[in-house]
């Protein structure tokens, strides 16, 4: 029954934190609920309880700073391999042919 927790939070948190930071439609709203989860003073352990407040706290500020920092690097990653695409691209010459279309039809 200790397994239980222990997979909860090393498991199905971090997978659920994160599809929903990957989601474009959620990700400002779950990253703003973060934020103020994270400055607000109502908590799951209150942060009167030395270390135990800040466990949880601590978990959210981790994942957030992970998924978000990962999040920019995928960008970053993309833009440039968009960039290289682009370039390559540059260089390629296209032939047309001309075509004439006669209107007296």
């Amino acid at each position: 029954m200790a397994k239980l927790p222990n997979q909860v939070f090393r498991k199905f948190f971090p997978q659920w934190y994160r599809k929903l930071l990957n989601h474009p439609k959620y990700r400002m709203v779950f990253i703003l609920g973060s934020l103020i989860y994270l400055l607000s003073p109502v908590d799951i352990s209150p942060d009167v309880f030395p270390v135990v407040g800040w466990i949880d706290d601590g978990l959210v500020a981790t994942l957030l700073m992970g998924e978000v920092s990962q999040l920019i690097v995928e960008r970053k990653k993309m833009r440039s391999q968009k960039k290289k695409e682009a370039e390559q691209g540059k260089g390629q010459d296209i032939d047309v042919d001309g075509v004439t279309l006669d209107s007296d039809s």
